[in-house]
């Protein structure tokens, strides 16, 4: 695993992917609500993440790497079925995407 400081320095760009994924589907009109919703749940673990990163427990940040990865996963997915998307939107989201999956990389998760 990756020394916690770097871990942290990389989490920085994880979690600036995420709000600017939150702030462009705040700025899509007629988002589909699963789309809202994933990206809102990600942006909730992305604010807690802060706490878990501090207490350097390796399973907690394991498990909060793999639960960003499945919900940007999704987010992506929804974003290559429904044509109608900004290009804003899902540059936004395919950009999360591979911040996280760099990082669950980097951490060997």
């Amino acid at each position: 695993m990756l020394h916690p400081n770097d871990i942290q320095h990389r989490f920085y760009f994880v979690e600036r992917a995420v709000r600017l994924a939150a702030q462009a589907a705040s700025a899509e009109p007629g988002l589909p609500r699963e789309l809202r919703s994933c990206l809102e749940l990600m942006d909730k673990h992305v604010d807690g993440a802060r706490e878990v990163l501090q207490a350097r427990d390796e399973a907690r940040v394991r498990q909060l790497v793999r639960d960003l990865d499945l919900l940007a996963e999704r987010a992506r997915r929804i974003c290559n079925y429904i044509p109608t998307l900004s290009g804003q939107i899902k540059g936004a989201v395919t950009h999360m995407h591979s911040q996280i999956q760099e990082l669950k990389r980097d951490m060997s998760v």
